[in-house]
């Protein structure tokens, strides 16, 4: 287990060079207050999502032991993206009402932890992380993007893979072509056709995930694609005629949907890769954290210098 002290060496899965982990820590959160049955303190406030997000951070520090970390939250609901389609994610439902008051202490586990937090008004975890993604690559570090968003297959590249914990999986530039049929640099393409239901990106009605992949494959993008209409008819695809009528009649939302699933790369962010270095807890907030929380099982294990993960019982 990871003590409080100083810094565990970094993992060598990928030689000696040390790794930054770029976490989607909203995603996470959400995942925790789903994945855990609820939980109160004597006090009645829910617990559950804080301590199966503290779980989680403890689980990837110990298992991983990255040099460097930062988890990215999401700022609010409204985004540049609503402002571009008011639909976007309009059929997600609100904060449970569970949720809402632990809200304030997944930042306060961020500090006691002393991992580095993003978080900026009018972009998302993941535009953060892209971001992040393009200032910090080359600087030696590889990256990891914890995510289990498919959205952000986007951002494989050299030097930069995405682990996906719930599944415990790699994923790099193959495993992307496996998914979406195309290379990481042409997954937005592909989304603009397909759309995304979980975002409530409208894409193009009538084109799924695999027809979608092989026109991209074909034209590589939505302009090429959109100039050659002609030749989707002339295509060995079933009901070719009527695709290319669904494609010159969608064409709008097929652009706008490539740009609702584009990840921002330029979010005004100045973050040196100093700051993000993993150097351990702070042993006293997180002491009186447990305390506050009922989280009892973590104290002697704190106390002990080797705190780890629990089972979803141990509080």
């Amino acid at each position: 287990m990871i003590t409080s002290g100083n810094l565990p060496p970094a993992n060598s899965t990928s030689g000696s060079r040390p790794q930054l982990f770029l976490v989607d820590g909203s995603s996470y959160i959400y995942r925790a207050f789903h994945g855990i049955p609820p939980l109160n303190n004597s006090a009645g406030l829910p617990t559950n999502a804080i301590f199966g997000f503290t779980n989680f951070l403890l689980k990837l520090l110990n298992q991983h032991q990255p040099g460097y970390v930062v988890v990215a939250l999401d700022a609010g609901r409204d985004t540049f993206r609503h402002r571009l389609y008011d639909g976007y994610k309009r059929s997600r439902p609100k904060p449970p009402e569970a949720l809402s008051p632990q809200f304030p202490y997944f930042r306060k586990v961020l500090e006691a932890l002393k991992l580095f937090s993003l978080e900026l008004s009018g972009y998302e975890a993941d535009d953060i992380i892209a971001t992040l993604c393009t200032q910090l690559a080359g600087r030696g570090c590889d990256l990891i993007v914890v995510s289990s968003d498919k959205d952000m297959m986007q951002l494989v590249a050299q030097g930069v893979k995405l682990l996906d914990t719930g599944k415990d999986r790699w994923i790099g530039a193959e495993e992307v072509q496996i998914k979406f049929g195309v290379p990481p640099d042409r997954v937005i393409e592909v989304m603009g056709l397909m759309g995304d239901a979980v975002d409530n990106i409208p894409g193009v009605k009538g084109i799924g995930a695999k027809t979608a992949a092989t026109l991209i494959q074909q034209f590589q993008t939505l302009e090429n694609l959109f100039d050659h209409l002609d030749e989707v008819e002339r295509m060995n695809l079933r009901g070719a005629p009527r695709l290319r009528r669904i494609l010159e009649q969608d064409r709008f939302n097929a652009l706008l949907s490539r740009s609702l699933a584009t990840v921002k790369r330029d979010v005004p962010l100045d973050v040196q890769i100093e700051a993000l270095k993993f150097t351990g807890f702070d042993q006293a907030k997180l002491r009186h954290l447990c305390t506050e929380l009922e989280f009892t099982a973590w104290i002697p294990l704190l106390d002990q210098g080797r705190l780890g993960p629990l089972a979803p019982d141990g509080v």
